[in-house]
């Protein structure tokens, strides 16, 4: 390997740019150890003393929201694990371990069980009750708990899915909070983090979902995944034909695979230099393994801030669709750990803006003659794909390139944007019950209900029936209940940049929602969303913080919030 691995590849200004991300890194590591060092009192000292001037420097109104917010906010962010976060809204979940074909032990959450059926068999033979199985799959730095760190029950999609009669079970990758172990490697050992998404789509995705299939009985289920959670899916799915068949309908989130890049340019000229280089700064265990650390240091509202300016450093997003309190309830839950070679790989995807395995061969820079003449990295074939793919993505996400994703999808696929989501927007955006629960049950009517658990899985029809019927019932641009809609025009179509349309265009449904509004006293300016972060107090008494919530009826679960709901599919 030649001493300057990125030599050659960089501008003089992208070199400026690396030698201070170097500096940041080093600056980020001395303060980490000073940290580590300092008694307890003196970080506790320190936190109080960031909350009083927060609150001080907070306006009478900031300060009342917050109060009013913190009962439901509060437990949510302290929940210390997903079946706490569960329990928090009256769910029973179970947890499971899957051993992985190369020895990593991956945690499985489950939730088999309405409110009120715990007792019940579920999928365990033909004496038990028959549910159609769904699988939800995380993203980058991610764990199973950004599914359900929701202040509002009906904005779960877990939860949806349970109340309507579904087995849900919900992934992590290796590396994460609930998937720490292996049999051959300690996580203190650099092998442990010797992984990549190639890894993930050759033994993490397939291992559980046939681990779920043997556990429910079941000839198939329906995969849901969000970000990273859909570029794993397309690659599995393409390197295993036979997996084809035990995945009924893919609904891909925000869904991932070749990014055009990111906002950053100090992060760009990283993304642009040799893995060497992207190892030597960060190692080659976890990344960014000192999050923890500041998420226990910071002021809770200073920590959302913090996570807010770094989106939009790194992507350009600006969260405005996530409440602050939802901010304060889910970014706890937001950082889980992953390797630096999988966030290597995904560097190496978008420089070549191929969607590829992850690339072991370093070219030296002083090599003489074209080495990609000799030597090309094997894509994944991603154009096999056989099962059913429904693409729900934003339109003021800057990780899709939804051109460039369907040319290297099936022509099967059908892709529906929601114009001014953002990547997040997906997990935790105040309306996505409206904008992305009906496109997602759509999908599931569609594809994923054999007749024999057609019976099991109540409520599908009545809920659709309901959620067109009321929508129906209202007048262009009004919601329902005849208040102005704070969603989307209907005649508002979402063409692909320049105006074009991919392949056959009967195959495709770009359905979109138009700018969400607002109305009086529902959001804040950008300014006060900052400001309306919640007040977690460590004297407060934890049982003020109890969640009681109700059990609403499943056919009303969704027919009560229709505003915003996007046209039908053209090819429905």
């Amino acid at each position: 390997m030649a001493s300057v691995p990125f030599l050659g590849r960089l501008h003089f200004t992208e070199y400026l740019a690396l030698l201070f991300s170097f500096l940041a890194v080093f600056l980020e590591s001395f303060v980490r150890s000073i940290t580590l060092l300092l008694p307890t009192p003196i970080i506790r000292f320190c936190y109080r003393v960031s909350r009083n001037a927060f609150n001080g420097l907070s306006s009478p109104y900031s300060r009342r929201a917050r109060n009013r917010k913190k009962a439901v906010s509060s437990p949510i962010a302290q929940a210390q694990d997903f079946t706490e976060l569960c329990e928090l809204f009256g769910y029973y979940a179970e947890e499971h371990i899957v051993q992985t074909g190369d020895g990593y032990l991956l945690g499985l959450h489950r939730l088999g069980w309405r409110q009120g059926e715990e007792g019940r068999e579920i999928n365990s033979g033909p004496s038990g009750v028959q549910k159609k199985v769904v699988y939800l799959h995380h993203g980058l730095l991610m764990n199973s708990e950004v599914w359900v760190c929701l202040t509002e029950r009906e904005r779960c999609l877990p939860f949806l899915l349970v109340d309507q009669g579904y087995d849900v079970w919900l992934g992590n990758n290796r590396g994460n909070k609930y998937s720490k172990k292996s049999l051959h490697h300690a996580p203190t050992d650099v092998p442990f983090w010797d992984f990549s998404i190639d890894q993930f789509a050759f033994h993490d995705i397939p291992d559980s979902i046939n681990y779920i299939l043997s556990t429910t009985h079941q000839p198939s289920l329906s995969y849901i995944g969000f970000s990273q959670g859909t570029a794993q899916a397309f690659a599995t799915l393409s390197i295993h034909p036979t997996l084809n068949s035990k995945v009924d309908v893919f609904v891909a989130l925000a869904p991932a695979m070749a990014p055009p890049g990111l906002a950053s340019g100090i992060v760009a000229s990283l993304m642009k230099s040799n893995p060497s280089i992207i190892f030597l700064a960060f190692g080659r265990r976890a990344i960014l393994g000192s999050a923890t650390m500041w998420q226990a240091l910071l002021y809770p509202a200073i920590f959302c801030w913090f996570i807010d300016k770094c989106l939009l450093f790194l992507f350009g997003w600006r969260t405005a669709n996530i409440t602050p309190h939802q901010k304060l309830a889910a970014y706890p839950h937001l950082y889980s750990f992953t390797s630096t070679k999988t966030v290597v790989h995904w560097f190496q995807i978008i420089r070549n803006g191929t969607f590829q395995m992850y690339d072991d061969e370093v070219t030296t820079p002083l090599a003489v003659g074209n080495s990609s003449k000799y030597y090309k990295v094997a894509k994944f074939p991603t154009r096999n794909i056989k099962t059913p793919i429904v693409l729900l993505y934003g339109g003021a996400d800057s990780l899709v390139d939804i051109k460039l994703m369907l040319k290297e999808l099936p022509r099967h696929t059908v892709a529906k944007g929601i114009a001014k989501y953002e990547h997040l927007d997906f997990l935790w955006a105040s309306d996505v019950d409206k904008l992305v629960f009906p496109h997602v049950l759509d999908a599931l009517e569609k594809h994923a209900i054999p007749e024999k658990t057609k019976a099991a899985a109540v409520g599908w029809k009545g809920v659709r029936k309901s959620i067109l019927d009321r929508a129906a019932l209202a007048a262009p641009g009004q919601s329902p209940n005849g208040n102005l809609t704070p969603g989307y025009r209907e005649d508002e179509r979402t063409e692909l940049p320049n105006g074009e349309m991919p392949g056959n265009a009967d195959a495709f449904d770009f359905t979109t929602q138009n700018e969400r509004g607002s109305t009086a006293g529902e959001f804040l300016n950008e300014s006060d969303m900052e400001d309306e972060r919640e007040d977690d107090d460590d004297d407060a008494d934890p049982d003020r913080f109890a969640l009681t919530p109700s059990a609403p009826n499943r056919t009303e679960l969704l027919g009560r919030r229709t505003n915003g709901v996007a046209a039908e599919s053209s090819v429905r």
